[in-house]
């Protein structure tokens, strides 16, 4: 949550930092703003979109050599000018963006309340900076100083980027739980939660480790911890192409991160499946084959789309492996006093690796001896550095709000997880195996068939488009895909939804059911395919309004349902990476039919890195 960008070095800092907040945006959209020095400190923030903010300085003296921006997700305080980041300090001399919350803002703001400060905003930024600013003048320390005294103090995670009118080159940044990425430059350097404004400038970045402060000048980067011990920066390349985080003709993100699909499925299989030969390789589980095979239990953590692959992977893991799974959401996992024992196997499942609930569900499960495997999407991000092991989704970086192609990377590398445990310990037979191998290599050309004509969910999303409920149902491997549906309708159009198991229906949900209201079936053809017909007909005896996902080639479904979606036929291990493609189209083409920012759906951000 919320977006932050930094420059210092020879270009106009302006610019970089207003594409790289573009970038950013779907971070937070509530505000925007910049601080630049020059001669002397300017800021600029504005209520709204970064466009907003860019208009509002048309004519301003925009010229710097080094800045800062942030793009906001409002925690503290409502979105508005006054609350936009940066914030100032009380003596006009130090700007200060963040992303994150401080928790004990309250008790530091009393303590500068009572020693005469004033507040301009409600933010609990505005509290850190003028706690930090208070320590540099009492102390007569530099603001590095400051820094590393003001955050001993502090509880909370943050990503802070620091800017003084006394030192006009440099930028100071501290993370703990939020994401912070430096590249680096000839003679500059940028700073940002991602590698999106980056790759356009530098491959070579460092990613900052919690409880680091970077000392950010020109042509200078100094890395240290909270005990001011020099740390040595560790330089990676970006495996990342700019293409990858432009729009490429599509209307919108997310349409675009839905068609591209096939090749993201493609690239996590490559490398790793190979039907022919009958071979899934995957080091991260290779090299962790006895803690896997033998666990007692598996722990899925995650939360929200991620939550719903650790669903799927309940009924993968325990069908092909044998092994009991427990499928948590991080942010109650978090606050319980779970029972983890030595041997037990956490798989913690998250599209940025940056989740803060996620983050600190696992270092209490690490703490207490359990087995960390990370299926994460974002190289070197926080929650890969955490686990013992694990895999890349390789789904390339996702814009749109709502997730989509990250989604199905994620089943993608579950799938290949538990037919590789599951034949290494024997629960799963050769026939078996090769025919899924041969299955899952197949998917991608199979996404691809359903994406090649869209016209008739166009069509069954502008018939629907103005209903005020849907109900999304699904059996076995399909119930997770029908709470995932849920969810997305629900992001990017604001139309109420539940998903539930078909079954369900009748302890509850089918009082709802009348001729207005919409409810989607995913009703493939699989092991529960007679029982999911006697749900549908229940619906149609009530007057309901069915849509279905279907097997092409069903006969039954489709003459029952008032309109019907088509995936190519698929083993039930495999079907949610096609079942759920039909239900992203669905919310994507209903949000375009109402006119709604289907790429910065109201409320949300993309990272949850706050509670």
């Amino acid at each position: 949550m919320c977006g932050i960008v930094g420059y210092t070095g020879h270009r106009e800092a302006y610019p970089v930092i207003l594409k790289g907040l573009k970038r950013l945006e779907y971070r937070g959209y509530d505000s925007s703003g910049v601080a630049l020095l020059n001669n002397e400190l300017k800021v600029y923030k504005k209520k709204g979109r970064v466009s907003e903010l860019e208009e509002s300085v048309i004519g301003k003296d925009m010229h710097a050599f080094t800045g800062i921006g942030h793009t906001r997700w409002a925690t503290h305080g409502e979105p508005s000018d006054r609350n936009a980041h940066p914030h100032k300090s009380a003596d006009g001399k130090i700007a200060m963006i963040h992303n994150g919350i401080i928790e004990n803002y309250t008790s530091l703001k009393q303590e500068l309340l009572n020693k005469g400060y004033t507040f301009k905003s409600d933010t609990d930024t505005e509290v850190l900076l003028n706690f930090i600013s208070d320590i540099k003048q009492n102390n007569h320390c530099p603001l590095e100083e400051a820094l590393r005294i003001a955050l001993k103090r502090v509880v909370g995670a943050y990503c802070i980027l620091l800017v003084d009118e006394d030192d006009p080159e440099t930028i100071i940044a501290a993370r703990k739980g939020s994401p912070l990425v430096i590249g680096i430059g000839r003679g500059e350097h940028f700073l940002a939660s991602d590698a999106s404004p980056i790759i356009e400038y530098t491959k070579e970045v460092v990613y900052v480790n919690d409880y680091e402060i970077a000392i950010v000048k020109p042509g200078e980067l100094i890395l240290k911890n909270l005990g001011n011990e020099k740390q040595t920066p560790f330089i990676q390349k970006l495996d990342l192409e700019l293409a990858a985080i432009e729009k490429g003709g599509y209307d919108h993100f997310m349409l675009k991160e839905i068609h591209e699909q096939p090749d993201t499925i493609f690239d996590c299989l490559r490398g790793r499946l190979t039907a022919h030969d009958g071979t899934i390789t995957m080091a991260g589980v290779e090299n962790n084959i006895e803690a896997l095979k033998n666990a007692q239990r598996i722990v899925m953590v995650a939360c929200g789309t991620s939550w719903h692959a650790g669903l799927v992977a309940e009924y993968l893991f325990e069908e092909l492996c044998r092994i009991p799974v427990e499928v948590e959401y991080a942010s109650e996992f978090r606050y319980r006093n779970p029972v983890i024992n030595q041997g037990d196997v956490i798989i913690a499942i998250s599209q940025s690796g940056e989740t803060a609930d996620t983050m600190v569900a696992l270092e209490n499960a690490k703490q207490k001896g359990a087995f960390i495997f990370g299926v994460v999407n974002a190289v070197g991000s926080s929650i890969a550095r955490l686990s013992h092991a694990g895999a890349y989704s390789h789904a390339g970086p996702e814009i749109g709000v709502a997730s989509t192609k990250a989604f199905t990377g994620q089943l993608a590398v579950l799938i290949m997880m538990a037919l590789k445990i599951g034949y290494a310990k024997g629960t799963i037979d050769k026939e078996r195996y090769m025919q899924l191998l041969h299955e899952l290599e197949a998917v991608p050309e199979k996404v691809e068939e359903i994406l090649k004509d869209t016209t008739n969910i166009q069509a069954i999303a502008q018939k629907y488009k103005d209903a005020r409920d849907f109900l999304f149902l699904g059996r076995g491997y399909n119930f997770p895909v029908a709470l995932e549906g849920a969810l997305k309708l629900k992001e990017i159009s604001y139309i109420h939804a539940e998903g539930y198991p078909a079954a369900e229906m009748k302890h509850g949900p089918i009082a709802l059911v009348d001729e207005e209201l919409p409810v989607v079936f995913v009703a493939t053809k699989d092991s529960f395919y007679e029982k999911i017909v006697s749900n549908v007909q229940e619906i149609k005896a009530r007057k309901g309004k069915v849509i279905a996902v279907a097997t092409q080639g069903d006969q039954v479904i489709p003459g029952m349902a008032d309109d019907v979606m088509y995936i190519p036929d698929a083993d039930e291990v495999i079907a949610p990476i096609l079942s759920v493609i039909p239900l992203q189209l669905l919310s994507y083409y209903v949000g375009v039919a109402k006119g709604l920012d289907v790429d910065k759906p109201r409320n949300l951000a993309k990272s949850v890195t706050v509670e």
